[in-house]
């Protein structure tokens, strides 16, 4: 099997290249530079941002849902307003987690 593990880590485009010595893989992975610690730093606003919208677009289909139900009657104007700013601070607060999150990770990776 150490052959087939050797053979699928050089394919898979990590940059890294292993050392066997018939019993155990090496694998000697650099030290991070300041550009590559930039670029996952990018990485992690991507993903970062990618949360946001996914977020956001709960907050549409919750509002939209709230809508529907004022629009059938069942529920009031007053309470498709309080539903929309509860939908609102639930989405307040979790875009500001994720952005405490973000900044704490962009401080590990810059971190030397």
């Amino acid at each position: 099997m150490l052959a087939e593990i050797e053979k699928a880590v050089l394919r898979s485009n990590l940059g890294l290249t292993p050392n066997s010595d018939g019993r155990v893989i090496r694998l000697n992975i650099p030290a991070l530079t300041e550009e590559r610690r930039r670029d996952l730093v990018k990485v992690a606003h991507e993903v970062a941002e990618s949360s946001r919208n996914e977020i956001r677009q709960i907050r549409r289909e919750g509002n939209d849902r709230i809508k529907r139900l004022e629009k059938d009657r069942k529920i009031s104007e007053d309470d498709l307003r309080d539903g929309q700013e509860k939908v609102q601070k639930l989405t307040d607060t979790y875009v500001e987690k994720i952005a405490t999150i973000v900044k704490k990770k962009e401080q590990e990776i810059l971190e030397v």
